[in-house]
């Protein structure tokens, strides 16, 4: 024969139903479940005990009651979980971002190594380039010199009245 022992309660928007069944072995198997309320109902908390007798249904309120709150305690630990989890995950991403952070500040500092007057080429380059501007305008300057020694004497010996 199999006992059972159930509860439903209803408050505040939501409903709950507990239910143990325990078979000739002494098993006991516990159901829940809980939902929101649609529509409003006004129902008491109602205990229903079918083929037990007094003393054992409250056995089975206190078996309900330490179900639930057994229920509560793996609902809580399964909620610290989640924020170690989420935790840990963000400790990992902050770890990652900061060794790409690192990377990338570490190939920016080689090129510009690479690309700075500090390289024994680059040093050969610029001062090729300007020994070619130099050249180019002490040629300039040689080409128009005699031009402007005379402009330059044509108007300081010109008098204006």
């Amino acid at each position: 024969m199999i006992d059972s022992i159930g509860a439903i309660n209803a408050n505040k928007g939501s409903i709950k139903i507990f239910w143990f069944l325990q078979d000739d072995e002494h098993h006991i198997l516990f159901f829940s479940f809980a939902s929101r309320i649609i529509r409003p109902i006004s129902a008491p908390i109602i205990s229903v005990s079918t083929g037990m007798d007094s003393s054992r249904g409250q056995n089975g309120i206190q078996l309900l009651l330490a179900a639930e709150q057994e229920a509560q305690q793996i609902v809580n630990a399964a909620r610290n979980a989640k924020l170690a989890r989420l935790k840990q995950a963000k400790e990992e991403a902050e770890k990652e971002v900061a060794e790409f952070r690192a990377q990338m500040e570490a190939d920016f500092q080689r090129k510009l190594a690479e690309t700075s007057g500090d390289s024994g080429a680059n040093v050969k380059r610029l001062e090729k380039e300007t020994d070619a501007k130099i050249q180019h305008l002490k040629g300039e300057a040689e080409r128009i010199s005699s031009d402007v020694v005379e402009m330059l004497l044509k108007h300081i010996t010109t008098v204006r009245y």
